[in-house]
């Protein structure tokens, strides 16, 4: 599959079925968006070219969730963070298979991806974060 831009939350998805992690790099200032935009979510341009993450990162902050909304009571209590990959991207998502006791700020994650969706949830495959 080839992401060109303007990509969509559906093809950042899609790739997310492919077990890949993608975003799009500006080639104005460098910067790497995830998930994809239109536009460089810092400098505002237009030019931009897909990147491959290499969905290895540091946990920047994170909550766990006790009180879930209804389509995510199955899964209450669960940790939900924001990591920053080596790319500059950050991204959040839920942590899983990680004792919230272990949980640190600057602790190395990587993603995940699962393809077997609960009926609750949207039917896109979904990414996580995990310990490497």
């Amino acid at each position: 599959m080839t992401l060109t831009p303007p990509s969509t939350i559906e093809t950042f998805y899609k790739f997310c079925a492919e077990k890949k992690l993608m975003g799009l790099r500006c080639n104005r200032c460098k910067k790497v968006t995830v998930p994809p935009r239109s536009l460089c979510s810092h400098c505002g341009s237009s030019d931009l070219a897909c990147a491959e993450l290499s969905g290895k990162g540091r946990l920047v902050t994170y909550t766990v969730i006790h009180i879930a909304s209804p389509q995510f009571q199955a899964f209450a209590p669960y940790a939900v963070g924001i990591v920053e990959f080596s790319e500059g991207a950050q991204l959040p998502g839920m942590i899983r298979n990680v004792r919230f006791e272990d949980l640190r700020v600057g602790m190395d994650l990587s993603v995940g991806f699962e393809t077997t969706i609960p009926a609750q949830w949207p039917q896109w495959p979904r990414y996580f974060f995990k310990q490497p």
